[in-house]
């Protein structure tokens, strides 16, 4: 998607959802000035989002090079790069309601896992002052890491259904029914989510939980077709690559936990936006055969 495009995409949804966040806002009664920044909010997320659709690993450098040298003319009354990042947490909320609104389609098949967002070297944890509220130690198949996980749900186009933040210590399966709320079907996982009681709960939810066994437990048997969908499991971790190495998600220079939570967003935001997302082409034909519909 162009830079127009992303724009106008952005600037339509501001439109519609400012003067209703406004009108709920709670106030003290008395008159308070809502003086507007000479960028807007759909300018601000443009940026915000487009800068994980870039080749830049560095906002600071983006905005400095990219955005202040060749996009002048589509930002005419660009702000400096310190008061830009002053007004990046106002973007929070509306980010994340803009994200909420590409979700993708229920297609049946839906597929889970998470990933470290690490927040700094386990050998500064000590020093570490900024997150130091709110993440966690936590651990992973690759070791012990330091900040929060990131809970994706994504259907079989590469479509994102559902995102959670959890601090790092958060076992796995704890926002998992949460997180598959009003989805249907089948949802494909790896041994971390294994659970008789979390497989009963998504039961009675409409959506059954499909894992591999572990090597000491008995062996389940399952419909082929099951078996070949849980060997393409592989798709979410393609996902939460491209987040990682293409979009940026993750880094350890923020001096702000909402302006860590904003780069998120975005970089979630940014991958909706993109063109081309890894699937797995099924058919018709083998829709119906995966979701049993004669």
């Amino acid at each position: 998607m162009s830079l127009e495009h992303l724009f106008c995409d952005v600037d339509d949804f501001c439109q519609l959802f400012l003067p209703a966040w406004h009108r709920q806002l709670l106030t003290e009664g008395t008159r308070q000035r809502r003086r507007s920044s000479r960028l807007s909010l759909s300018e601000i997320m443009t940026i915000l989002i487009h800068f994980h659709q870039s080749h830049y690993r560095n906002f600071k450098a983006f905005y400095l090079w990219q955005v202040c040298r060749q996009y002048r003319d589509e930002f005419p009354n660009l702000l400096s790069y310190h008061r830009f990042v002053a007004l990046i947490p106002t973007a929070l909320m509306p980010l994340c309601i803009y994200l909420h609104t590409r979700r993708g389609t229920n297609t049946g098949i839906a597929f889970i896992d998470s990933t470290a967002l690490v927040v700094c070297h386990n050998r500064r944890i000590y020093s570490q002052k900024v997150f130091k509220q709110v993440a966690r130690r936590g651990k992973t198949s690759t070791g012990w890491f330091y900040g929060f996980k990131l809970h994706l749900v994504v259907n079989d186009r590469g479509e994102l259904l559902a995102f959670r933040i959890t601090p790092g210590n958060v076992d796995d399966r704890q926002p998992l029914p949460e997180l598959t709320q009003g989805l249907t079907g089948k949802l494909f996982g790896d041994r971390g989510y294994l659970s008789q009681l979390l497989f009963r709960t998504l039961w009675d939810q409409g959506l059954q939980l499909i894992t591999k066994v572990r090597r000491n437990m008995h062996n389940k048997l399952l419909p082929l077709f099951d078996k070949l969908v849980l060997c393409k499991r592989a798709i979410i971790e393609t996902i939460i690559g491209q987040l990682k190495n293409i979009q940026q998600i993750e880094h350890t220079r923020h001096r702000s936990v909402v302006n860590a939570m904003v780069n998120v967003l975005a970089a979630l935001t940014a991958y909706t936006h993109q063109s081309k997302k890894p699937s797995l082409n099924l058919s018709h034909n083998d829709f119906n055969l995966l979701t049993c519909k004669p």
